[in-house]
């Protein structure tokens, strides 16, 4: 065989392999070109969006030292799971020394309450000393008009008619004498219900003094304020904590999981709240989870930043910005269980849907 006429034809066969290789190709090429316009037109899509929860911080509201510690790392919680308690020895004795202050408190009621009923009692003896003084006193001046006309006719010598003078005043005087202590009597029961008034008033504040510590006893255990999941344990026991310190992180998993998907502004004109959208992870390829668009946020991202930008220099260069759309996972708990706060996602959505 003439070697000329064999390198002719696998030189044709190699073209005809790179002949339809190159249409595979480009047929390949015309599909996702095809779908990619496609999708385009019919879907927006964006990769810059994140799975988000509530994460709050778990935070003392009492100083003290860490008795014990209840949970480990990344536990799940029920809603009033007891996470961490402090000493509350401290707290006990000023319990302990607010009751004895609240106990003389509520005794001085008592003084005073004893000493209205003595100060009563001593009013109404004044009142008999006084109705007594006063028959003394008519029949004392009785006597002096009688002995007064007597002297008038010297029936009685100035002597005689002077003792009956003096026994007059001192009547008078014994008279007054006793409307004034009557008086006072009744000034001291009014002195005494103002004191009532103030020992009442401490009272109120002893039992707010107690009623304060009794809190700062109940803020010694910490509880879990919702069903959830805890975060790093970063205490130990034995440490000395402060008043509003963090304690610990913990997820919320009544509140659920969503989506922080950030569109381009250019985006926005096709999407409306209630929208379904579809949601794939990193985490989960291939993996499809739904949605639903529950809000547009009021301003683009950059507005919310700590230094939100000012193009008022003059050296202004445009750039597209993105708006945070929140996105409500619909799938249920079990499906979406797997997800993470700050795990990457793909968000698509459907033109007009």
């Amino acid at each position: 065989m003439n070697p000329s006429s064999k390198q002719t034809r696998t030189d044709r066969l190699i073209t005809r392999i790179t002949a339809w290789v190159a249409l595979v190709i480009l047929l390949g090429l015309a599909v996702w070109g095809g779908q990619s316009l496609w999708d385009l037109y019919h879907f927006e899509e964006t990769n810059d969006a994140q799975i988000d929860e509530y994460i709050n911080p778990v935070t003392s509201r009492v100083t003290g030292y860490v008795r014990e510690v209840y949970y480990k790392d990344d536990q799940e919680v029920k809603k009033g799971d007891t996470l961490v308690v402090i000493d509350d020895d401290e707290y006990q004795i000023q319990k302990a020394e607010a009751e004895a202050a609240l106990m003389t408190a509520k005794a001085q009621i008592g003084v005073l309450h004893s000493n209205t009923i003595t100060s009563d009692k001593n009013a109404v003896v004044n009142q008999l000393q006084i109705g007594a003084a006063k028959a003394k006193l008519v029949k004392q001046q009785q006597d002096y008009d009688r002995y007064e006309k007597l002297l008038a006719t010297e029936s009685v010598t100035r002597q005689q008619f002077e003792n009956v003078k003096m026994a007059l005043d001192v009547a008078k005087s014994e008279y007054e004498a006793l409307q004034k202590s009557y008086e006072t009597s009744l000034s001291k029961t009014d002195d005494i219900t103002a004191q009532k008034a103030v020992a009442l008033a401490e009272i109120k504040r002893r039992q707010a003094l107690l009623d304060e510590i009794k809190l700062k006893i109940s803020y010694a255990v910490i509880r879990a304020p919702y069903d959830g999941k805890m975060g790093k344990k970063s205490i130990q026991k034995g440490q000395l904590i402060q008043a509003g310190q963090t304690l610990a992180f913990m997820v919320d998993s009544e509140e659920g999981k969503w989506v922080i998907a950030n569109y381009k502004e250019t985006q926005l004109q096709h999407m409306h709240i209630g929208q379904p959208v579809n949601i794939e992870t990193d985490a989960f390829p291939g993996k499809i989870f739904h949605g639903e668009i529950v809000s547009l946020s009021a301003a683009t991202g950059s507005r919310f930043s700590l230094l939100p930008p000012d193009n008022a220099t003059g050296n202004f260069v445009k750039i597209i910005q993105r708006v945070p759309i929140r996105i409500k996972l619909t799938d249920d708990t079990n499906t979406t269980k797997g997800l993470r706060a700050g795990m990457n996602a793909v968000v698509t959505l459907k033109k007009g849907a």
